[in-house]
């Protein structure tokens, strides 16, 4: 009896396959529920560029509106997710897991405007198993918060053609500082409003430079968008983005004292 319900679970497709051996998930990122691990690798030195664009091949050449290089220890998981779930929801928790530990995102995009699933999978993850039609893909990249600064990790969801779906995360810790990353305007007010707030860890205490710019022309993207700042030095950075001719009508201050920059959509 026990045999025979044994063999129809795994005929039904309920019964899992365990994780393959010495495989784990990545700390910074938890599992979604009952995905199974298909694909692991560790490596002490490795380099990885990362898009911070589309992607495409032109002329034999990859090619990127913006892109992350580091160097550093990899570790790369795979998952397929249960069947009753889509890639998509896998990527939502993913992301908001992510944001949550106060990650900056540095890129986000979905479907096409990924640019080629095939050079996502292959040329950028090295994994042929995440390749698929390129209106189901989604990928993100984040830079993690302190002590953890000079590591970014990569999210990349797929739905296959034979409808499985999969997640990969993979982290690299650099072995050297990363410097200062910046996201693309576009991705941070995509952030804001699919979350309705967004904490920036990076941003310097004293506004200026490459930050302010970068804030005041996501701000200028949509000018209907009016936002709640918090942070220790909130006040400072509302007084800039004022300077720089965001309307102080769309910027309100927040009671919180936390390190970084806080924005919340007030709608």
């Amino acid at each position: 009896m026990r045999a025979a319900l044994f063999l129809s679970l795994i005929l039904s497709g309920t019964a899992f396959a365990a994780d393959i051996p010495d495989s784990h998930d990545l700390p910074a990122l938890p599992r979604f529920p009952r995905a199974e691990i298909v694909d692991f690798r560790e490596a002490p030195a490795e380099e990885r560029v990362y898009p911070q664009g589309p992607i495409s091949r032109i002329s034999g050449r990859l090619r990127m509106e913006g892109e992350v290089r580091a160097v550093g220890q990899l570790s790369a998981v795979t998952y397929r997710l249960p069947d009753e779930h889509s890639s998509a929801e896998a990527f939502a928790k993913a992301r908001t897991d992510l944001l949550k530990a106060d990650a900056t995102p540095l890129f986000w995009c979905e479907a096409r405007d990924c640019g080629a699933s095939s050079l996502l999978a292959n040329a950028v993850f090295g994994n042929s198993k995440l390749y698929g039609p390129d209106d189901q893909q989604a990928y993100l990249l984040v830079r993690l918060a302190a002590p953890q600064e000079n590591s970014v990790l990569a999210v990349y969801t797929i739905t296959r053609g034979n409808r499985r779906a999969y997640l990969h995360a993979e982290q690299l810790d650099g072995a050297a500082p990363l410097g200062e990353l910046l996201p693309s305007a576009a991705t941070l007010l995509r952030l804001l409003k699919a979350n309705g707030e967004l904490t920036l860890s990076h941003v310097p205490e004293e506004p200026g430079g490459a930050w302010l710019d970068l804030l005041v022309r996501t701000l200028r993207l949509d000018t209907g968008v009016r936002v709640e700042l918090a942070g220790s030095h909130a006040e400072d950075w509302r007084s800039a983005l004022s300077g720089q001719g965001v309307r102080a009508a769309r910027l309100e201050l927040g009671s919180g004292e936390g390190q970084g920059l806080h924005l919340t959509w007030l709608r």
